[in-house]
């Protein structure tokens, strides 16, 4: 899959070429920058025509009935499952994800629509109170937004977004989805197979761009809902954009700096299969890698020793044309973040254990290894404690007293996920009352979520808008409606009239 032709923006179910070049993307494939996988043109002028197709989109989809919308998606699904395969590919060519690691996310995205018609659907059904006051019947209504914006990731283009797709669209929305200007390619598969199953004229929207196509479409107000996955500056951005305005629902998944507890009673080798996968897992690019590991004193030398020897038997290289645990990083500038604040770590005082290297793999790529440090010194005054990498990086950190490990947990702004592994499940209650964290785990790593539980951050990870089973939470207005047939009211009794 060399030849990846892009088509332009989705708008009016039709795909349209740019007319005028205000940007231009060049895409080379993150494992072997030899291979140049496509070239987006950017034209603004798109931008207020797919706006307008969502509008009209959203004006005929709001009034179509549920059981309308669920067949739609089961098409959508039936085609996506099909494409499976060329998806997957697409995701590990863009991103430097091990075809193995996609083919998981690719079969996601069929799975999340049998999710969201199961278990988020009834979150807002209808719903009615009988007698709510007297002969009175009182209801609880599920309305749509209206049109809907979706900017997506790079880590997981396809997945992430999906959620937030089918439950935009199950509600009665209309969707926008700005996919990341790194991914651009995948993104427009899944978005072809919305478009194959028949949804209706401006349903389905699709735009490629950077910034300022982001910043032009979240800020319009006629977008109702914006959904963001990415980084916290970015989320910051699209908060004073739209703080104004009160109409406009905006749920933001930012990132992460996660932390493991490995108290002393944890079953050590579950536990360093658990965490082989949490920190390097997608070269650490995931929001839910696990970063700090706070271990028990008396582990700590047994544990790490062990955790230093399989790390150094990860199989990095080619996503497609090997089977490795790793890919490469997905750009230039990502293996120079990870460069500073690798030699950040040791300048705070952190003893390198495995340091950064770039391992031989027989293709030009941005191929880093994994990297681990040892810190006696994680405070909310050492900046790399705070920092999320998004890379393979791990800095492990003692403590005696279980408080001690908690609070070490609490020093980072960011709230996403933590884990923790112990026997005794009063720890575990412990952690989970003290720790700041949107996700919470025991004898379980901190990446692969269920998406039948909600799924957000807390503090600067998330703004209260947990995405998965809860996305659909975000996609509606809730109102209320007292109903009656009784019109027996009459003027007598009505106390301060004259005459």
């Amino acid at each position: 899959m060399s030849d990846m032709e892009l088509k332009g923006s989705l708008y009016n179910n039709q795909f349209h070429k740019a007319k005028n070049k205000d940007e231009e993307i060049k895409k080379l494939c993150p494992s072997d920058i030899s291979q140049h996988l496509w070239t987006a043109d950017v034209d603004y002028k798109h931008i207020n025509p797919i706006i307008e197709s969502a509008i009209k989109g959203y004006e005929s989809w709001r009034k179509t009935s549920i059981e309308e919308r669920v067949k739609l998606l089961e098409k959508y699904k039936e085609i996506v499952t099909s494409k499976k395969e060329q998806i997957a590919m697409a995701i590990a060519l863009e991103t430097g994800k091990p075809y193995w690691e996609t083919l998981t996310e690719a079969a996601a995205l069929a799975a999340k629509v049998t999710v969201t018609i199961n278990d988020s659907l009834p979150r807002v059904s209808n719903k009615t109170i009988k007698e709510v006051l007297p002969k009175l019947d009182g209801h609880t209504i599920f309305k749509p937004l209206g049109p809907t914006l979706v900017i997506g990731p790079f880590n997981f283009p396809c997945h992430l977004a999906n959620g937030q797709i089918v439950s935009s669209l199950l509600a009665g929305n209309s969707i926008i989805y700005k996919p990341s200007e790194k991914t651009i390619y995948s993104s427009q598969l899944m978005i072809e197979c919305y478009l194959e199953a028949g949804f209706p004229e401006g349903v389905i929207n699709l735009i490629n761009g950077t910034v300022h196509t982001s910043s032009e479409l979240v800020k319009d107000p006629r977008i109702k809902g914006v959904f963001f996955t990415g980084s916290r500056g970015v989320g910051l951005k699209i908060l004073e954009n739209t703080w104004k305005q009160l109409d406009k629902l905006v749920a933001l998944e930012m990132g992460g700096k996660n932390t493991t507890i490995l108290h002393s009673d944890t079953k050590i080798d579950h536990a360093l299969a658990e965490l082989l996968r949490a920190c390097f897992l997608s070269s650490g690019q995931r929001c839910t890698s696990t970063s700090t590991v706070l271990i028990h004193e008396s582990i700590k030398d047994e544990f790490i020793d062990k955790f230093v020897e399989l790390t150094k038997k990860i199989k990095v290289g080619h996503p497609v044309k090997t089977e490795p645990f790793m890919g490469p990083l997905i750009d230039e500038h990502a293996g120079d973040f990870y460069n500073k604040y690798c030699k950040l770590c040791e300048s705070e005082g952190a003893q390198e254990i495995t340091g950064l290297g770039h391992p031989d793999t027989g293709f030009e790529g941005h191929y880093v290894s994994p990297t681990i440090h040892y810190s006696t010194n994680i405070s909310k005054e050492t900046e790399f404690a705070k920092t999320e990498i998004f890379a393979p990086n791990v800095c492990f950190a003692p403590y005696k007293e279980i408080e001690q490990a908690i609070d070490l947990c609490n020093v980072s702004d960011y709230g996403l996920a933590s884990s923790i592994f112990t026997m005794d499940k009063s720890i575990y209650d412990l952690c989970l009352r003290d720790i700041r964290a949107g996700i919470i785990n025991l004898n379980r790593s901190t990446v692969g979520a269920s998406s039948r539980l909600p799924f957000g951050g807390v503090k600067d990870s998330g703004n209260h808008r947990p995405a998965a089973v809860s996305m659909i939470d975000h996609c509606v207005e809730e109102i209320s409606s007292l109903e009656t047939m009784d019109c027996s009211s009459t003027l007598e009794g009505v106390k301060g009239l004259e005459g």
